[in-house]
């Protein structure tokens, strides 16, 4: 089903007045606000009551007597009990008058149910409304599927635990945070049963997940994070943009692996077994002469969304990726929206989006720039789903 885009270009073209740039208050909402006001658009963050004192107190939009903004970009923030009481009829109304577009990040598609969103969250979003559960690798359908059709090479898929020969990664929600990870990697059957067994007493995945767990080959390699844009508003040979890279930094793996072999060794049982809950974000260049193929994966992405998802990948997206020592790119997860990492670019622009663009040019601020041209040319509509 899905909601239907000529609804959903009805009701932008009801707004009367520049539209507000809304997000969900996580994940990359400042970087959303920042591109968002640099480019005048008025801001709306979205929060949950008790986790709103970010935007509301510290960020909060303070203006001087013309009404130029002296400092902050957040100008409103309206506060749920729950993040998907934001979908509630009576809350979707107050969207709508308050002339909102709506950027997801993956707050949104973690906290608003999946149906929800594509069927009754009747608020224009800036992106790809219908792609936003290919991120579910629980779903038959995921983004593994689209790599594999785009000819975009992953990790190699282990069936079963039986079958585990190598380093492998098994991948699966956190048993209490779901939005954060609950991975770890094995070796072996035994190892598995082993891990997953101190796991499920640890409290850090739950024993039910395990069915739907996905089982890869470990690449051994440095992990980029490519921040692609891709715009629909320009001829197709001009619509790839590489944003930047970034990198994760997840705990407490990153701290054990900066400990002596030794004294990792000293460690009890039960700290050896690291969590991979990502709890910030480093900046990132690549060597160029890989760029030429991480264009190509980005392309071939593109051609196989707007196939499969037609009017397919809008705006930001996000390919994640580890290269190996030959410079082989394999890709094992996938944002189809504004990634995580974004954020280290915020006010300042991405590396490779700035000697593109000639002035700082971050995710959260393209976001807005192409906003600001579908407005100026009419073509709002095919920027939003």
């Amino acid at each position: 089903m899905g909601l239907p885009l000529a609804e959903v270009r009805a009701i932008a073209a009801g707004y009367e007045g520049a539209p507000t740039v809304a997000a969900v208050g996580s994940h990359s909402a400042l970087d959303i606000a920042d591109g968002a006001v640099t480019e005048g658009f008025p801001t709306l963050v979205l929060a949950q009551a008790g986790r709103e004192a970010t935007y509301a107190r510290y960020y909060r939009t303070i203006r001087g007597p013309d009404g130029t903004r002296l400092r902050g970009c957040v100008d409103e923030v309206w506060t749920y009990p729950k993040f998907a009481d934001l979908a509630a009829p009576a809350a979707q109304e107050r969207l709508r008058a308050r002339r909102a577009i709506l950027v997801p990040n993956r707050a949104l598609s973690s906290y608003v149910p999946l149906d929800v969103i594509e069927d009754q969250l009747r608020v224009p979003i800036l992106g790809s409304r219908a792609m936003l559960r290919i991120e579910e690798r629980s779903e038959r359908e995921n983004y593994y599927t689209l790599l594999e059709r785009a000819g975009v090479p992953t990790p190699r898929r282990v069936p079963s635990p039986e079958a585990i020969d190598r380093l492998s990664i098994v991948k699966l929600p956190h048993a209490e945070r779901r939005l954060e990870r609950g991975f770890f990697t094995v070796a072996s059957p035994e190892e598995y049963r082993t891990k997953s067994a101190q796991l499920i007493a640890r409290g850090t995945i739950r024993a039910e997940d395990l069915a739907t767990a996905r089982i890869e080959e470990y690449i051994v390699g440095p992990v980029f994070n490519f921040n692609f844009f891709f715009s629909p508003l320009v001829p197709r040979e001009d619509g790839l943009e590489l944003l930047g890279v970034d990198e994760r930094r997840e705990s407490d793996l990153d701290g054990l692996v900066r400990l002596p072999a030794a004294q990792q060794l000293a460690l009890p049982e039960s700290a050896r077994v690291p969590e991979y809950t990502v709890v910030g974000h480093g900046s990132l260049t690549v060597r160029e002469s890989a760029l030429e193929e991480v264009f190509r994966l980005g392309e071939r992405f593109v051609e196989a969304s707007r196939a499969r998802y037609p009017p397919g990948i809008i705006g930001p997206f996000c390919l994640q990726t580890c290269l190996d020592k030959t410079e082989h790119p394999t890709v094992f997860d996938v944002a189809v929206r504004i990634g995580g990492g974004t954020n280290v670019h915020l006010g300042v622009g991405h590396p490779y989006g700035n000697a593109l663009w000639r002035s700082p040019m971050s995710s959260g601020r393209r976001i807005a720039v192409e906003l600001a041209r579908a407005q100026r040319d009419g073509r709002v509509g095919e920027v939003l789903t």
